[in-house]
């Protein structure tokens, strides 16, 4: 316990209604003074209304206490009964012996008792507490117990005591009678700051603590009083626990660290809904794919199929990229094994061959120009077979392979050589685009030409012997 950590003597914050530690604050004082102002007069009836853990039954037992000598008091805190139970409690505790009897007989009883105390000169106190718990019933036969007196005096004086509730029910209609009777009704009201702290360290001056060194740190003051709400009971929750930590970390004092570790500690709702630990966001791309996961109970399997959806959609967006390309690049193997080919096909030669790459549009057009501007040889007569077929149809590949033998047309510089182990621009494709167009066309007027031209028989020359002249 922390008592010998702050050298005290007794427990400071009890849950005890100890009137040695009863603090009386402005509200506190002026109840007090009320209640014992309408005992001494007489009244009959008094009220006594506060919030929960406001101290009202410790206040009352500073009532008593300061009513004895020439007072017989009881006090009733079973307050959830039928009214014969109600009485028979009031007469155990008055020390009226009961023989089992109905109402009649126990008010008898109770009326006998009454007038013996007030012949010898005693008053009768009955203090109710928690009463706000009292049925309509029960608290009609209260007000019955007002009317034993004299015409001179009160026999009994009765003190109400309860919440906010107890209120609502003296104001109702049913009940005006007992309203009307009631003439003192004192109140509670809670701690401000200042008195928050003058309660804290009248309870540690009354626990004999031994040192003029503040035990709470004026953060942890200003703390208790904003939380407690002015509470009391509130208060000494918040002072024992703090204290209790403070003497488990082996501090002298305790700080405002301490006292909201114990607020937290204290906190119900925290306990009756705990909140999950906040979850960082995830990307929008996960979470569209974390549903999927949902039926499986943790997080990770959710992560790993996102993952891996991610991974498979990266994949095939990079494989419809390199397909979407203009021309693939060969390897280098390739390359070189087209090189070795086109050396054996040139006898051997270290050369390279050309690859039949059209030239440009202008250089193209020169070449027709300078075509035109020379004299153009007369076909010779070409027999039937000889005749191409004409295309109807092909690829831009298949006029691309260009027969090794045969010249291009409208070029009669470069000899046709494939080219399939070259790899031309984007533009050069479309220069050969367009190279093939011009190049079909001569082609179909040539054979056009060849078509009109008057069939002739081919006949065989026979063989000059040699030495002959033909």
């Amino acid at each position: 316990m922390f008592l010998e950590h702050f050298k005290l003597s007794l427990q400071p914050f009890g849950v005890t209604p100890d009137t040695r530690f009863l603090y009386l604050s402005q509200t506190h004082r002026e109840a007090l003074a009320s209640l014992l102002y309408g005992i001494q007069c007489g009244r009959g009836f008094s009220a006594l209304v506060a919030s929960p853990g406001m101290g009202k039954t410790t206040l009352l037992f500073r009532l008593l206490a300061l009513m004895e000598g020439n007072t017989k008091t009881a006090f009733l805190f079973q307050t959830l009964c039928t009214p014969e139970e109600f009485l028979r409690s009031l007469l155990a505790d008055l020390g009226i012996e009961d023989e089992g009897g109905d109402v009649a007989c126990m008010h008898a009883k109770l009326n006998a008792y009454l007038l013996e105390e007030s012949r010898n000169g005693r008053r009768v106190v009955v203090v109710i507490d928690e009463a706000q718990n009292l049925d309509e019933r029960v608290l009609e036969v209260v007000r019955m117990l007002s009317n034993f007196e004299t015409p001179s005096k009160k026999l009994m004086h009765i003190v109400l005591a309860g919440q906010p509730q107890l209120a609502e029910k003296l104001s109702s209609e049913r009940l005006t009678q007992l309203r009307q009777r009631i003439s003192i009704v004192a109140r509670l009201a809670p701690f401000a700051a200042a008195e928050t702290r003058e309660y804290i360290e009248h309870r540690l001056r009354m626990a004999g603590t031994r040192t003029d060194k503040p035990v709470f740190s004026e953060t942890a003051y200003a703390m208790i009083a904003e939380q407690s709400g002015g509470i009391p009971r509130n208060i000494n929750n918040l002072c024992f626990n703090s204290m209790t930590l403070a003497c488990a970390l082996q501090r002298p004092k305790v700080e405002a660290s301490m006292v909201r570790e114990a607020i937290n500690d204290l906190d119900l709702k925290v306990i009756a809904s705990p909140i999950a630990p906040e979850v960082r966001r995830q990307p929008q791309l996960f979470s569209t794919f974390a549903g999927a996961a949902e039926p499986y109970s943790h997080r990770r399997y959710g992560l790993g199929l996102a993952i891996g959806i991610l991974i498979s959609l990266v994949w095939v967006t990079g494989q419809v990229l390199r397909s979407n390309r203009p021309i693939a690049l060969q390897s280098t193997a390739t390359v070189s094994q087209q090189k070795t080919n086109s050396q054996k096909a040139n006898g051997g030669s270290g050369a390279y061959p050309v690859a039949n790459v059209p030239a440009p549009l202008e250089a193209q057009a020169q070449n027709r120009t300078e075509e035109k501007a020379l004299p153009q040889p007369i076909p010779e007569a070409i027999s039937a077979a000889q005749v191409p077929p004409r295309r109807t149809g092909g690829s831009a590949s298949d006029a691309l392979a260009v027969s090794p033998g045969r010249p291009s047309a409208g070029d009669g510089r470069i000899t046709g050589v494939s080219s399939r182990g070259f790899i031309p621009s984007p533009q050069e494709l479309q220069r050969s685009k367009h190279s093939l167009t011009v190049k079909s066309f001569a082609d179909e007027q040539r054979h056009q030409k060849a078509r009109a031209a008057p069939r002739e028989e081919h006949v065989p020359l026979e063989p000059t012997p040699q030495g002959e002249k033909p």
